[in-house]
């Protein structure tokens, strides 16, 4: 099972990945909205901004969101873990329930890029 330690590096290498990306991942990544990812074994969750091509995490806390982010990811830290070192696609994951993805229709739009 990762570790919060783990769970907050992989978080701060997908924004690294967000911020040199280009194209249609580039423009889905600039949008400006808060942001939320519970960890669903750890019972924990992040939370923090997208904005400017970047996640900024602004707090960490145990339990589920404390308050509704414009987005919400939700899954396990291992999940978490694979996604970013791309051991597991997230279309599949999310498509099987692995990865839960809540936002705004218009935001899923632009987040389809991601997939």
């Amino acid at each position: 099972m990762a570790t919060m330690a783990e769970c907050r590096t992989a978080l701060d290498e997908l924004s690294d990945s967000l911020a040199s990306a280009d194209g249609d991942v580039r423009g889905a990544a600039a949008l400006n909205r808060s942001l939320s990812c519970h960890i669903t074994d750890l019972d924990a969750t992040f939370t923090g901004r997208l904005e400017n091509g970047r996640i900024a995490l602004l707090d960490t806390h145990e339990g589920p969101p404390r308050d509704k982010a414009e987005i919400r990811l939700a899954m396990t830290g291992d999940d978490l873990v694979a996604l970013v070192g791309g051991e597991l696609g997230f279309a599949k994951a999310w498509a099987s329930g692995r990865v839960r993805l809540e936002a705004g229709f218009r935001d899923l739009l632009k987040l389809r890029a991601l997939l």
